[in-house]
């Protein structure tokens, strides 16, 4: 290895051997990451910071044995609290991986089975109707043609989810809102939110069409119920641990709350930052009625740094393995039929760009900017990226939290993962 120029304002060697650059050039050594492209990564995300779009973010590039950090802005807007590398973020979305990994681990046990149906642990979800259509009263229902099972609910075609048109518009969506089903975090404990879920028709047929979210829930009270134990606790001992993820959880304690940043929406109106979660006495600042393995989770880069270097390198990790080399490959492959992707294609760049979905995250089926075939992973609507390249053993990570309701955090991904790409070095 050869020695080069690295930016940072007060750099220094962290004890995980990755380098945290907030502001003047120093010296360091470098493997596979491009000098001119980690400068030329930086000035564009410190452009966002300085244009206002966004207080502050944390982005890490990771390829081999080589993890760049940067660390620009503040926590808050009005506040001089700058973003650090251990700074926790609300993952949004990016909690979805996370859930779809832990049902592996019960899979590899033989304590799940991927086509088996979820009646047994789920007897809420049993014996299913099903709308004639989705803009159908709620009474108009036939019988579901099959039970819902495993796989259904890691590659979100169980039946039910988000529904990509205006709130309110069709009667199932107006009694999702009432229910507290309609993709917020739960404020109901999981028994009673799967209640709630089993007393509403599904709005299609098992396993013919893919829809957001709402899977990534149900896994998360079908886990504890599987497991005999909390989720968090689950998730904890089965792969949180096992990764070194200590950051990471479904709240953040008392001790740690100084590390969370303010959260973010756009005011429609304006397009300006408004709160929308504040870290003291906030929604994170204490442990959930229900531990939501769709949008719940706290987590920061070198955490979820971890996570990914576990999926890139098939399960391994630092010797020991977490999931088996077949799983891995199983979670990141594409798993949708052309016909359960129309709604998933339909709903334009974000969800419709990748080609395809695997359990819990995207998988790109074709190439149409910088990414290569295979990469997967998946955003956050608080502001979260994540993904891996396989063919290029890249991992990219940009935490924000400035929501995805306005041009601004999408043109910052956007941005970020242009120029990840140019960080390459061969």
């Amino acid at each position: 290895m050869t020695k080069s120029a690295n930016w940072s304002m007060q750099g220094t060697w962290d004890t995980k051997g990755a380098w945290e650059t907030q502001g003047r050039w120093e010296e360091r050594r470098a493997a596979g990451l491009s000098q001119a492209g980690l400068r030329r990564m930086r000035d564009v995300l410190a452009g966002h910071v300085d244009s206002g779009a966004i207080p502050g973010l944390v982005a890490l590039v990771g390829r081999g044995d080589e993890t760049h950090v940067e660390a620009i802005g503040a926590m808050h807007t009005g506040h001089d609290a700058p973003m650090r590398r251990d700074t926790i973020f609300r993952m949004a979305s990016l909690s979805k991986p996370l859930t779809a990994a832990a049902v592996m681990i019960l899979v590899e046990e033989c304590r799940l089975r991927l086509d088996d149906p979820v009646d047994t642990w789920l007897p809420e979800l049993a014996d299913r109707r099903v709308l004639t259509r989705i803009d159908a009263p709620l009474d108009d229902t036939v019988p579901a043609h099959r039970p819902i099972t495993v796989r259904d609910l890691l590659t979100f075609t169980f039946g039910f989810g988000a529904v990509l048109a205006p709130p309110d518009t069709h009667p199932i969506q107006v009694a999702m809102r009432e229910l507290g089903l309609d993709g917020s975090t739960p404020a109901a404990g999981p028994d009673e939110w799967i209640a709630r879920l089993g007393s509403l028709p599904l709005m299609h047929q098992p396993g013919s069409l893919w829809q957001y979210h709402t899977g990534s829930d149900v896994l998360s009270v079908l886990i504890p119920r599987v497991a005999g134990q909390s989720f968090e606790t689950f998730l904890r001992e089965r792969l949180l641990d096992p990764l070194g993820m200590t950051d990471t959880g479904f709240h953040v304690p008392a001790d740690k709350i100084h590390r969370l940043p303010t959260s973010y929406a756009h005011n429609p109106e304006t397009g300006e930052l408004t709160v929308w979660d504040e870290a003291e006495g906030g929604k994170y600042s204490r442990p959930p009625a229900f531990e939501a393995g769709g949008d719940g989770l706290v987590s920061t880069v070198d955490d979820y740094h971890a996570f990914y270097r576990m999926l890139l390198n098939k399960g391994a990790h630092r010797g020991g393995r977490v999931l088996s080399r077949a799983s891995v490959e199983l979670m990141t492959m594409d798993h949708l039929t052309p016909e359960q992707k129309v709604e998933k294609d339909a709903f334009g760049d974000h969800f419709g760009r990748h080609g395809g979905y695997g359990f819990g995250m995207a998988v790109r089926t074709h190439r149409r900017d910088l990414a290569s075939v295979g990469q997967f992973g998946w955003d956050g609507g608080l502001g979260t990226t994540a993904y891996a390249d396989p063919a290029e053993g890249l991992v990219g990570i940009l935490l924000t939290q400035a929501a995805m309701d306005s041009l601004d955090t999408p043109r910052l991904h956007r941005d970020f993962w242009t120029t990840a790409y140019q960080t390459l070095d061969d």
